[in-house]
C-alpha cells in the first residue's frame, strides 16, 4: 500500500513539484496548481486529476482502487484508495495528473529532457 510520502516521492521525481495544503490537506502542486491531494474525509483517499473519459475507463474497469462520491460528478478528478491502488498505475496517473495542471513549457521541456522513472 502506498503511503503519502511514497505518492510524495514519486511526484517529487517531477518537474517544480511541491508539497503543499489544499482545502486544509496535504496536497501537491504544479506551478501552484494542486494536481493531488489526501482527502482527510477519507482516510487513504486521494484524490487526481484526470480527464472525464479516463475517469470513467477506470469507474467501467471494476478496479476497487478507483471511485467517486457525488461530489465529483462531472469533474475531472478520480479518487484512488492507496491501499488498493497499483503502484505502477498509480505513478501513471499521478504523472498524467501533474501533466494536466503543469504549464505548456514545462511539459514540453520535460518531455524533451528526460524519461521520468
Amino acid at each position: 500500500m502506498p503511503s503519502w510520502a511514497e505518492v510524495v516521492a514519486m511526484a517529487s521525481e517531477l518537474p517544480e513539484v511541491e508539497e503543499s495544503t489544499w482545502f486544509r490537506t496535504p496536497s501537491l502542486k504544479v506551478a501552484g496548481k494542486g494536481f493531488a491531494r489526501l482527502r482527510a474525509e477519507a482516510e487513504g483517499g486521494l484524490v487526481l486529476m484526470c480527464a472525464l473519459e479516463e475517469k470513467e475507463a477506470l469507474l467501467a474497469s471494476g478496479d476497487p482502487a478507483y471511485y467517486t462520491t457525488p461530489h465529483y460528478d462531472g469533474y475531472g478528478a478520480i479518487l484512488v484508495d492507496l491501499a488498493a491502488v497499483d503502484p505502477d498505475q498509480l505513478r501513471e496517473l499521478i504523472e498524467e495528473s501533474w501533466r494536466r495542471k503543469a504549464p505548456a513549457k514545462l511539459r514540453k521541456a520535460h518531455e524533451q529532457g528526460s524519461v521520468w522513472r
